[in-house]
């Protein structure tokens, strides 16, 4: 079963350049996943100021610079990971938390 480990950021725990760094704790995580068969994606997200919010729910497509929601806390990145069960995703995404050293929140992807 797939589940999306999603990294919660907020402006004042934005990553310092040792926690960017190639050889971060982070990067350790992922080669543990891909080699442990749990690797689906990862990846890091822009600041929340570079997003842009599309609404084509009507006659037109309407462009809205900047964040869907103004929040505190924002999506920073996100594993997909392969896991057997619950338990397995949410161990794992203790692992992660720790490694990226920000808060984590795993759901399920549906129908699957």
């Amino acid at each position: 079963m797939q589940y999306l480990v999603s990294v919660i950021d907020d402006e004042s725990s934005s990553a310092d350049p040792a926690e960017r760094s190639s050889s971060s704790a982070a990067e350790a995580f992922n080669d543990r996943l891909k080699a442990e068969g749990h690797w689906v994606f990862a990846g890091g997200l822009a600041a929340p100021g570079a997003a842009t919010v599309i609404d084509n729910r009507g006659g037109e497509a309407v462009f809205t610079d900047g964040p869907f929601l103004e929040s505190k806390e924002y999506l920073g990145g996100l594993w997909i990971i392969e896991a057997p069960d619950l338990d397995m995703a949410l161990k794992l995404a203790a692992e992660g938390s720790k490694a990226c050293n920000r808060r984590v929140e795993v759901r399920p992807f549906q129908n699957q």
